[in-house]
């Protein structure tokens, strides 16, 4: 299989030029508070089978994008990067957009929207206005933790720019311990998959007040095949965040009972096919057998 969403960073670099990066992450975070590496990431990946990823931006910042660029570079188990690039401003982003996409590896970006204090982000005309640019290259969007704040806005823009794929990561965090709030998520969320150029990942489904087991996380999987069809779901365990939860195999292992209530052809769009025809991933499919 292939890993559509994983994280690395470096603690050494935490502060350039007197700019503080990664500035959600601190003591608070515990054992997440220190640097995870392409090496420590590859050993992981080799440990549960998975033939190579998708690194994700974790910064709001050029030089997220940049070391994770580097690292493809020296890593072939790295398949794709999806980067971060200023979005509310045009001029710049396509500037970035042109640098960053001399890269093969670069597929797709993303901006850390549950961290900025703009609710209305998604629909900002600068914004729009850089999205224009994302999609005529053929990259993505991936939108993190997008409920409560920006669901109903991913709704609005995968309908809105058709020739965008949007990507919404975690299952846009559904509040799986609220039954009130569900009804509101489940909403946003059928509703994003009714656009088709949406996509999402079974990833980041390690919530506050739900046990993280096959059988507590089964009404979201089957919330998210009725909502978008095996052939526009693909896996992820958003490592190393998903540490504070669980080891990288076990996380892995509960997507991966899920999964295997579908046929093999289902199971093989989820598992792989999504994310290499998503991000234009320069690999081969791997037949199940």
């Amino acid at each position: 299989m292939i890993d559509s969403h994983l994280h690395l960073w470096t603690l050494n670099s935490f502060v350039t030029g007197g700019v503080r990066h990664y500035s959600w992450l601190g003591p608070q975070h515990g054992a997440l508070f220190r640097s995870f590496g392409e090496e420590e990431a590859r050993e992981a990946l080799d440990a549960a089978g998975v033939r190579g990823a998708v690194l994700v931006q974790a910064d709001d910042t050029v030089a997220d994008t940049e070391s994770m660029l580097a690292i493809a570079a020296r890593n072939p188990w790295v398949f794709g990067v999806v980067g971060w690039i200023r979005l509310d401003a045009p001029a710049e982003a396509a500037e970035q957009l042109h640098r960053f996409s001399a890269h093969p590896v670069f597929k797709g970006v993303r901006h850390l929207l549950h961290d900025d204090p703009r609710s209305d982000f998604l629909d900002l005309p600068a914004v729009r206005d850089s999205l224009v640019l994302v999609a005529q290259r053929g990259l993505t969007l991936d939108i993190p933790d997008a409920f409560p704040r920006h669901l109903g806005s991913a709704v609005r823009l995968a309908r809105e720019m058709p020739e965008l794929t949007v990507v919404l990561d975690h299952l846009g965090k559904p509040p799986l311990a609220d039954p009130d709030l569900m009804d509101s998520w489940r909403a946003d969320f059928t509703s994003l998959g009714r656009e088709p150029n949406s996509v999402a990942k079974l990833s980041g489904l390690h919530l506050p007040g739900v046990e993280y087991t096959p059988d507590a996380l089964r009404p979201l999987f089957e919330s998210a095949l009725e909502a978008f069809g095996p052939e526009r779901l693909m896996i992820g365990c958003d490592w190393p965040v998903s540490t504070l939860g669980a080891p990288y195999g076990r996380t892995l292992d509960v997507l991966l009972e899920l999964v295997s209530s579908l046929s093999p052809s289902e199971q093989e769009l989820i598992l792989e096919e999504t994310a290499i025809r998503t991000y234009g991933l320069g690999v081969t499919l791997l037949a199940q057998g």
